[in-house]
């Protein structure tokens, strides 16, 4: 079998770039045999030259990405810097110049997608990004091929690690949020600056792009409403144990309508789910995504979401199919992406628990439950605990929109008997 060569240029060598280039050395005998091409990596894009890179020759590093871009000895560019902007650049110069892009950068194309995949089409290029979602678990790949003709219905995942292992770590070990965080950041799950896994920010591009290529539209963060992990206490950990539920921090992507065109919802937020669904049962730093479609029912993707070298097997994979492409004249393009319909956040549907410290006295409790009923809310449970003058309520409704879950509060916030309006969280499956 004559081998194809391809040439990678590489734009970032930290936690996934490094463990990139040791995976394509490892691995090019057997990718060779298998598909018959020749993968080298001919140049590197560092901020240092001065660091030590091992495995790599000083003739192969820069400084300057504009050099591996244009350099007549790269076929392939791969992005792995992160910063927004100066890739957004780079990619762009990339996918002008005739040459394929393979990147993780999540936050990129959350905000920017469209305009770089509609840049790789004029171009007759490929922009592949499987690593910028779910770590090492194929979930672009299943959604753009394997279920390409699947009329996706809804997509609910646990797609940040860091925040599933905090969580998970609550839920074992009954620890405060803040111990926890203190040691996700010692065992590196959590950087020093951990805004964008717990305020949910992290997950909230990575559902714009699942929610983008699943409907065919162009879907970005703002479009996301989000809700971080910080508020999130032991004391609802424990009672979510106890009610049979274990809090997840869940990207719910859906559409709604009966026909074209859909109304695309999309949101991240934690979120009670019952202990007998397969996603109860994701602990640590791993993810999984659950799909659910017309004719396929529904499947789970499970995998590790985090980590250089789990991350940059996904960043092969997509690698070698660009490489294929190249070599064999084949593309993988994202359609044209149409306008979203995107419906507005308050319209969004749910089941909710919520907690209420009252006064224990007659009248009060036909009182909160005439403030459920006034704005359309049903009840499904309700318990109640005494606690001296003062009693907790604890509410599971059954299915109704963010809008009159909001003016539900907002009448109970107003009532003289209700003390306490206390955790709120939506309800997986009720």
């Amino acid at each position: 079998m004559s081998l194809h060569p391809v040439r990678i240029g590489l734009l970032g060598f930290g936690n996934v770039g490094g463990p990139l280039v040791g995976l394509i050395a490892e691995q090019r005998t057997d990718i060779a045999a298998l598909t018959g091409l020749d993968l080298t990596v001919t140049r590197v894009a560092v901020n240092d030259l001065t660091k030590a890179r091992p495995g790599l020759g000083d003739a192969v590093l820069t400084d300057q990405a504009s050099e591996v871009i244009a350099a007549d000895d790269v076929d392939l560019v791969v992005e792995l810097v992160g910063a927004v902007d100066l890739a957004r650049e780079w990619i762009g110069q990339a996918l002008r110049a005739g040459k394929s892009v393979v990147t993780g950068n999540k936050a990129l194309l959350a905000a920017h997608g469209r305009e770089l995949f509609d840049l790789a089409s004029e171009n007759n290029v490929e922009l592949l990004f499987e690593a910028s979602v779910a770590g090492a678990i194929p979930l672009m790949r299943t959604l753009q091929r394997s279920l390409r003709g699947e009329p996706i219905d809804r997509i609910v995942g646990i797609v940040n690690g860091t925040t599933n292992y905090m969580l998970s770590a609550m839920t074992e070990d009954g620890a405060d949020y803040s111990e926890i965080l203190l040691e996700a950041q010692r065992l590196g799950y959590a950087e020093a600056d951990p805004t964008a896994d717990v305020e949910g920010l992290d997950a909230q591009a990575k559902a714009a792009i699942i929610a983008t290529v699943a409907f065919g539209v162009a879907i970005t963060s703002d479009d996301v409403p989000v809700e971080g992990i910080s508020s999130v206490t032991s004391i609802d950990i424990a009672t979510a144990q106890r009610l049979g539920f274990v809090i997840k921090l869940l990207a719910v992507v859906e559409r709604s309508g009966a026909e074209a065109p859909y109304e695309i919802s999309a949101r991240v937020h934690p979120t009670m789910v019952p202990l007998d669904h397969p996603l109860a049962t994701v602990r640590g730093s791993f993810n999984a995504v659950f799909i659910e479609g017309g004719a396929v029912g529904e499947l789970m993707l499970y995998g590790r979401g985090a980590g250089g070298r789990p991350t940059a097997s996904a960043v092969l994979g997509d690698v070698i199919e660009a490489a294929a492409s190249i070599a064999h004249g084949s593309l993988r393009q994202l359609p044209g992406l149409g306008d979203a319909l995107v419906r507005p956040p308050e319209a969004a549907m749910s089941a909710f628990y919520l907690d209420l410290g009252v006064d224990d006295s007659p009248g009060v409790l036909a009182q909160v439950s005439g403030a459920f009923g006034a704005n359309s809310v049903s009840i499904k449970s309700m318990e109640q605990q005494g606690l001296g003058a003062e009693a907790n309520l604890v509410f599971i409704t059954h299915q109704a929109s963010e809008a009159d879950m909001a003016a539900t509060i907002e009448k109970l916030t107003s009532l003289p008997s209700v003390k306490r309006v206390g955790a709120l969280y939506r309800v997986m499956g009720s």
